[in-house]
C-alpha cells in the first residue's frame, strides 16, 4: 500500500460535511485524489439523500469530517490512460461502493458487494491504494474507478435516477433473487424511500403486488405507485384476511415491530426479506416452523446487477418521486428525513 502522504491529491474539492459526529452538516473543502489511470473523475450535479447519510453523521460515522451521499449523478469531465468505456460529456452515476477486493468468489461473480474482505464503500471507507477515507457525493466532484461507474440510460432523468444507485438496487436485486413476476404475490412493506420504489419494480416484474401501510392516508399513494391492493397493517382483520397469500414480503421497515401477523402472511416456502434491518426481531420461532417460512436479508447489488437493474429502470421508466433540495436545505432535510417526512427521496442540487 502506498503511504498516504506519498499520494498526490490534487483535484481541489467543495463540499459539505459533518465537522463532528451529531453535528451540522457545514461547508467544507478538501481534495480528492489524482485520476490513477483506470479512474473517472465526475462533476457531480445531484447526490441522493439517503438514510444512511442520517445514521452515518451519527452513530454509524468512523472518522470525521464525514462527507456523506452514496447516489450520485454527474458528467465525466476526465478519465485515466487506461479508461475507454466512458468520455468527457458522458452522463454517469455511482453508487453505495467504489472498489473490492475483485478476486473473492462473490467479486468474480460481479457481486461486489458481498466481497469477503468487504467493498470500500462511496463515504467513509478506506480507499484500498492510499489508505485515505473516502469523501462522498455532498460535493462538488467525485473520482472512482470506472469499474464501479454506471452509464446514465438515455432518457432517465439524472436527479430523480440517482437514489435508483441505492433504493432502487437495493430493492431490484431480492425482487430478482426471489423471482418476484408473474404468478408472484409480492407484498412490500412501508411506502417510503425503498418501499415506493420497489412497488414500482416488483409492478414492472409482473407480481401481483400489495402495499403494507400503518397509514391510510398512504393507500391512494401505493396504488398509484402500482400497487394492485393496500393492506393497513395496523388492523388486525385486514391482516388475519391476509394468511398465506405471500411469496415474497420486502420489509423496508427500519424499526422492531411484532412481526407474527406479517409472518402468517406468507405461503409454505414464503421468504420475508427485511431490508430496513432494525436491531432485533419480534417474531415467533414456530412461525417459520409452521410454514417452512423463511426470514431473510439483502444487501445492495454488484455491478452486474447495477447494470441490469438501470437497464430495467430505463426499458420501464422507472426512477424515484424526489423532493429536490438546495445544500442551504440540508438541515431541514434531515429533520424531515428522521420523520419520515419526504414523499419520497430528497435529492441535493450541485449545479449551482
Amino acid at each position: 500500500m502506498t503511504p498516504p502522504s506519498a499520494t498526490p491529491l490534487s483535484r481541489p474539492t467543495h463540499g459539505y460535511a459533518a465537522l463532528e459526529r451529531g453535528g451540522p452538516v457545514v461547508p467544507w473543502a478538501f481534495q480528492r485524489r489524482a485520476l490513477r489511470p483506470h479512474d473517472v473523475a465526475l462533476k457531480i450535479t445531484y447526490c441522493g439523500v439517503c438514510h444512511t447519510d442520517l445514521h452515518s453523521i451519527g452513530k454509524w460515522g468512523q472518522e470525521f469530517p464525514l462527507v456523506p451521499g452514496h447516489e450520485i449523478a454527474g458528467e465525466v469531465i476526465e478519465v485515466g490512460s487506461a479508461v475507454s468505456d466512458f468520455k468527457p460529456g458522458d452522463q454517469a452515476l455511482i453508487g453505495t461502493i467504489v472498489d473490492s477486493c475483485r478476486e473473492c468468489p462473490p467479486c468474480k461473480a460481479g457481486m461486489e458487494s458481498y466481497c469477503r474482505a468487504y467493498p470500500t464503500t462511496t463515504y467513509d471507507g478506506v480507499d484500498r491504494v492510499d489508505g485515505r477515507r473516502t469523501r462522498g457525493g455532498y460535493s462538488d466532484h467525485y473520482v472512482a474507478d470506472h469499474h464501479f461507474v454506471y452509464h446514465l440510460p438515455s432518457g432517465l432523468d439524472a436527479a430523480a435516477a440517482s437514489p435508483l444507485l441505492c433504493a432502487g438496487i437495493t430493492t431490484y436485486s431480492p425482487l430478482k433473487h426471489w423471482k418476484a413476476g408473474p404468478g408472484a404475490t409480492v407484498g412490500v412493506v412501508g411506502v417510503g424511500g425503498l418501499g415506493h420504489i420497489g412497488i414500482k419494480l416488483a409492478r414492472a416484474m409482473g407480481a401481483h403486488v400489495v402495499a403494507f401501510t400503518t397509514s391510510a392516508k398512504k393507500a391512494e399513494a401505493a396504488t398509484e405507485l402500482g400497487a394492485h391492493e393496500v393492506v393497513l397493517s395496523s388492523d388486525a382483520k385486514q391482516m388475519a384476511a391476509q394468511a398465506f397469500r405471500f411469496d415474497l414480503i420486502l420489509d423496508t421497515v427500519a424499526t422492531t415491530y411484532a412481526m407474527d401477523p406479517m409472518l402468517k402472511a406468507l405461503t409454505l416456502n414464503g421468504t420475508l426479506c427485511s431490508l430496513g434491518i432494525p436491531d432485533k426481531f419480534d417474531l415467533s420461532p414456530m412461525m417459520l416452523a409452521m410454514g417452512r417460512r423463511s426470514v431473510a436479508s439483502s444487501g445492495t447489488g454488484g455491478t452486474v446487477e447495477t447494470k441490469e437493474m438501470l437497464e430495467f429502470c430505463a426499458k420501464h421508466q422507472i426512477v424515484a418521486d424526489i423532493e429536490l433540495i438546495t445544500p442551504s436545505q440540508l438541515a431541514a432535510a434531515f429533520q424531515r428525513l428522521a420523520k419520515g417526512d419526504v414523499k419520497y427521496r430528497f435529492v441535493l442540487d450541485l449545479q449551482n
